[in-house]
């Protein structure tokens, strides 16, 4: 009896063992591996005329938004950040954070949106195109840099499945030329970036009338779940780009969900629990002298997923970790961040106004 037990378990475990030997290879084999450098999805709202930014000092409303995949809403907490959901609730909560994202996003009538975490044809948001419904409903064309493919991530449990998602910036202005994919960074080492996300940056070149410059939007969404090296990197590398495109004489601001504090907000949004997740701080020396960071401290950016929105607990995590990167040559006229209380989405949008020097 004893032998044959042995017998079964050892049949068992070596049939666990060829099992992810198999997932391995699968996930080597099909891993996500983009250039350094590539022409990133576009596409141009034919129903609405295309406009150039202005440089007769109108202003230019941009709009940063991590929207959470539409499945991270007030009733939601996450896994990774000391939760236990893995996947949004089901399918109908999904359609019905996007039908209110989008409604917000044709509201604002904004110049710019820069938008973060949009799946494409993921297991957990059911496959939607959330891009092409967002840009159906504003008429908003776009320009979208995967960040996060993999046929299937294989952890927690339930795993995650099929995942497409990435950042999109939507907009009607005229383009320069075709928005570009460049790669990030990855702090991750075989095996745990086959199924982990490969970070970029989103640049996007609109014509400013009556100039020869360009107006450089760059989007974002660095490292979260790493030992502050990979937030690290990535911010430096963002910062030569946007160094670099300055020195030519252009416009240029960054913006989206960095992960990290900005100055200020630890004041105004305190750490609580040290042991729970913790974003990185912005270092304000990064940057030369007359380079702006944007952020707005009066309201939150972010709450920590560890249990679903509650405002009034006294031990509720929230952060500013939204913002903007404005080169000198530009006017910040104001910056906002519009309380939507987390209703879908655990991120706040954050509204900038600027005025082109």
């Amino acid at each position: 009896m004893m032998k044959r037990i042995l017998k079964t378990t050892g049949i068992i475990l070596l049939i666990i063992v060829l099992a992810l030997g198999a997932l391995l290879v699968f996930l080597t084999v099909t891993e996500y591996r983009p250039k350094a450098k590539e022409s990133a999805d576009t596409e141009i709202c034919r129903e609405n005329p295309l406009k150039a930014a202005s440089g007769s000092g109108q202003p230019v409303r941009i709009l940063s938004f991590n929207t959470g995949y539409a499945g991270l809403d007030d009733g939601a907490d996450f896994f990774m950040d000391g939760g236990t959901m893995v996947n949004p609730k089901d399918q109908e909560t999904v359609e019905q954070n996007l039908s209110a994202i989008a409604a917000f996003l044709k509201q604002g009538n904004y110049d710019i949106c820069l938008l973060q975490e949009v799946d494409r044809s993921s297991s957990r948001t059911d496959r939607i195109d959330e891009l092409s419904f967002y840009s159906g409903q504003t008429g908003l064309g776009f320009s979208y840099a995967p960040n996060y493919r993999c046929r299937f991530v294989p952890y927690p449990l339930p795993p995650i499945g099929r995942t497409d998602s990435g950042i999109a910036t939507m907009s009607n202005l005229k383009l320069s030329k075709k928005p570009e994919r460049i790669s990030l960074p990855c702090p991750f080492k075989w095996p745990v970036r086959l199924a982990n996300l490969k970070r970029c940056l989103l640049v996007t070149r609109y014509p400013v009338e009556g100039t020869d410059k360009e107006l450089v939007a760059v989007n974002l969404h660095l490292e979260a779940y790493d030992d502050g090296e990979g937030k690290k990197t990535q911010t430096d590398a963002l910062v030569k780009l946007l160094l670099e495109e300055y020195s030519k004489g252009n416009y240029v601001i960054a913006g989206g969900d960095f992960n990290q504090t900005f100055p200020g907000s630890l004041d105004a949004f305190p750490i609580k629990d040290k042991k729970l997740w913790a974003p990185g701080v912005v270092d304000e020396d990064m940057l030369p002298e007359g380079w702006s960071l944007a952020s707005d401290t009066a309201a939150p950016s972010c709450r920590l997923l560890n249990r679903p929105y509650d405002p009034s607990a006294l031990d509720t995590q929230h952060y500013v970790i939204d913002g903007f990167i404005v080169s000198p040559n530009i006017n910040i006229d104001t910056v906002k961040t519009i309380d939507l209380e987390f209703a879908n989405s655990d991120h706040n949008p954050v509204e900038l106004q600027i005025t082109l020097k």
